[in-house]
């Protein structure tokens, strides 16, 4: 029985802990993908307008096809792990009905 527990108990950790870091994966995507939109906007602008910049840039490190590819790997990555938790409470649930 105790290892069925402690089964159970690690999916669901992997689960929980695998959900948190695509969570922080999808955080980070988006915020630089706005910044560089934000960025794009500003330069687009000024451009316009016929103002130079000083050529210094606090965009993050990367394109914005990698953000986008970093976006979507941290959703497929949150609906794996969202899985792995359902399986495992599934899994808890099949377990308390037969011990009861």
């Amino acid at each position: 029985m105790n290892s069925i527990d402690s089964g159970i108990g690690s999916a669901i950790a992997a689960g929980y802990s695998g959900l948190q870091q695509a969570q922080a994966d999808i955080t980070q995507a988006s915020e630089n993908i706005a910044e560089r939109t934000m960025q794009t906007s500003e330069s687009q602008n000024q451009s316009g307008s016929g103002s130079s910049t000083s050529g210094q840039s606090s965009a993050p490190a990367g394109n914005m096809t990698s953000d986008l590819v970093s976006l979507k790997m941290g959703s497929i990555n949150a609906e794996a792990n969202a899985k792995v938790l359902g399986t495992s409470f599934d899994n808890l649930g099949t377990i308390i009905d037969i011990l009861a």
